[in-house]
């Protein structure tokens, strides 16, 4: 997650699952464990800013509800001195040609 804040320059809210045996009904079998504390799903839910710093989280293991105070102006701050779209702007390099004509079927 750190990553994709990173290359978008954005925060990144990664909601992720966290859930015991008890948490789904008695008839369905997963393989893991019948205890009823047996954790199936980690979790890992964490909130990144956009330099790939991890303002809350990541949490494991438990229930959790992550609060963290985001600074919008780093979204601008991030966009000076990393440009994730605008290196791919070069027509000096790249060209989009569409050819247009008929063409024989790939036999």
């Amino acid at each position: 997650m750190r990553h994709v804040a990173v290359e978008g320059r954005c925060f990144v809210l990664s909601s992720c699952q966290f859930l015991r045996r008890s948490g789904l009904p008695a008839d369905i079998p997963n393989g893991i464990s019948e205890e009823p504390d047996a954790i199936l799903m980690r979790g890992g839910s964490a909130i990144v800013d956009p330099f790939g710093r991890v303002l809350a989280g990541p949490c494991y293991d438990q229930d959790a509800i992550l609060c963290a105070e985001l600074d919008l102006d780093e979204i601008a701050r991030g966009k000076f001195d990393f440009d994730a779209v605008g290196h791919y702007s070069r027509p000096d390099v790249f060209q989009l040609k569409v050819n247009e004509e008929p063409q024989r079927p790939v036999g």
